[in-house]
């Protein structure tokens, strides 16, 4: 039943996904879009806390995790040895917001693929997921209300990840993830023109550009738990992803086109690539900044548990020479995580609701993109449900968040989302052994 739980899934989120862009955020038209990857549905429905590991969820976001003490390390009744999987996708609704005007928009998307398998101290972990989505149309016009420039954006970066973890001793374990990133970021402007007495002109510029990124990094991760006072347990984690870089292979088209003002359908009159190795473009080197989080937790195992955790990465090294802008720069960026969750009896017989998972959480990040001088920030409320499914405590994870990214002032976009996710966090028995009469 499980098995066909995750391909029916799988397949509703792949057919979302090819209907709609990963992401509707203006803000996608910087540097190479927008963060899509922000934990598994069970982290971010607790803020995006991530430093919490147990044994029948899979944590992307720490390696460390792969290896720790839980119940896939435990052969069932002799027979069999568990592995965690896990599925997830989300739906995200923005409002729009400018100084004067206001519009909705919409994404729906599949997030990430994961499994995780034991190894006696050691745990291995294969995922693949979306790690930045571009998804943008836009238009600026002038004080007259004419239409100067269209822009529009599509694609993102993806990421295919190895994970090795090692459990060093009782509740202390270390691990690394080995990233492929790969993806490609197309977009494109058109530069209205209009004659003397303001009327548009049938002929229109348009510039294509598109950027082949690839690339290796790593991941480094830390995870250690104790018991205090043999009833309530300490947790605590820390990641660290170097500095690394994508080979950006760069094509630029030049076009005149006529558009259709019914349909707003493009015709091509002609076209020309222009020679960006003459100006150094052809091939370039984009830096993804270096990564750190810390944090910490306290509770009861099986029953509760709150905590917190900081992030900070130098997005201040982040520099695009494709894409510049003096109205645009970088800082430094940083989030941090509060959350938790609460399970009212997770044994209990007589009440289905409570085995349920309820988690709660709230963020704020400083995403380090700067645009005229206006830092663009994040801040978000979630909450979530772990419902109890089939059998080797497995689990359908529903989240739910609400929050506001940017601003309104300086002619920028405020925008108010409401984002809802789904995964599946399955354990289920592979190697097992058969009986025969």
């Amino acid at each position: 039943m499980i098995k066909k739980l995750v391909l029916v899934f799988v397949a509703f989120i792949t057919i979302q996904s090819y209907a709609q862009q990963g992401t509707a955020s203006p803000y996608s038209f910087y540097g190479i879009g927008t963060l899509k990857f922000k934990g598994t549905v069970e982290n971010r429905s607790m803020g995006g806390l991530s430093i919490y590991t147990d044994s029948i969820h899979i944590n992307l976001r720490n390696p460390a995790s792969y290896a720790t003490e839980n119940l896939a390390s435990i052969p069932f009744n002799g027979e069999s040895r568990p592995v965690k999987y896990t599925v997830g996708g989300s739906q995200s609704s923005i409002n729009l917001k400018s100084a004067t005007t206001s519009d909705k928009a919409s994404s729906t998307t599949f997030d990430y693929l994961a499994v995780s398998i034991p190894m006696g101290k050691f745990g291995m972990g294969l995922s693949l997921m979306p790690q930045t989505a571009v998804g943008y149309k836009l238009e600026s016009i002038n004080s007259n209300g004419d239409l100067l420039n269209r822009f529009k954006g599509e694609g993102g970066l993806n990421k295919v990840n190895l994970g090795l973890g090692y459990l060093i001793g009782k509740g202390l374990s270390i691990g690394v993830d080995a990233n492929y990133n790969f993806g490609n970021i197309q977009n494109s402007v058109v530069e209205y023109a209009y004659d003397s007495d303001g009327v548009i002109l049938q002929n229109q510029s348009k510039e294509s550009n598109r950027s082949d990124l690839s690339g290796l990094s790593l991941n480094f991760g830390l995870s250690y738990k104790t018991k205090v006072n043999n009833k309530y347990e300490f947790v605590s984690g820390f990641t660290y992803t170097p500095q690394s870089n994508l080979t950006s292979n760069n094509s630029r088209t030049i076009s005149t086109i006529v558009i259709n003002s019914t349909t707003s359908t493009e015709f091509t009159n002609n076209s020309f690539e222009s020679d960006l190795d003459a100006v150094g473009l052809k091939q370039t080197d984009l830096t993804l900044p270096s990564k750190m989080s810390i944090g910490a937790g306290f509770g009861k195992p099986r029953s509760w548990f709150i905590g917190a955790e900081y992030t900070t990465e130098q997005t201040s090294k982040f520099f695009n020479p494709l894409y510049s802008s003096i109205t645009t720069k970088y800082e430094n960026g940083s989030n941090i995580s509060f959350g938790g969750f609460f399970i009212p009896q997770y044994n209990s017989f007589s009440s289905y609701f409570k085995r349920v998972v309820y988690r709660a959480g709230l963020h704020y990040e400083k995403s380090g993109l700067n645009i005229n001088n206006e830092s663009i920030n994040e801040f978000g409320i979630s909450f979530g449900l772990g419902l109890p499914v089939g059998d080797l405590f497995s689990n359908a994870n529903l989240g739910f968040e609400i929050g506001k990214r940017g601003t309104t002032n300086n002619n920028l976009i405020q925008e108010n989302f409401v984002n809802f996710q789904l995964s599946l966090s399955l354990n289920d028995r592979w190697f097992q052994k058969r009986k025969y009469d």
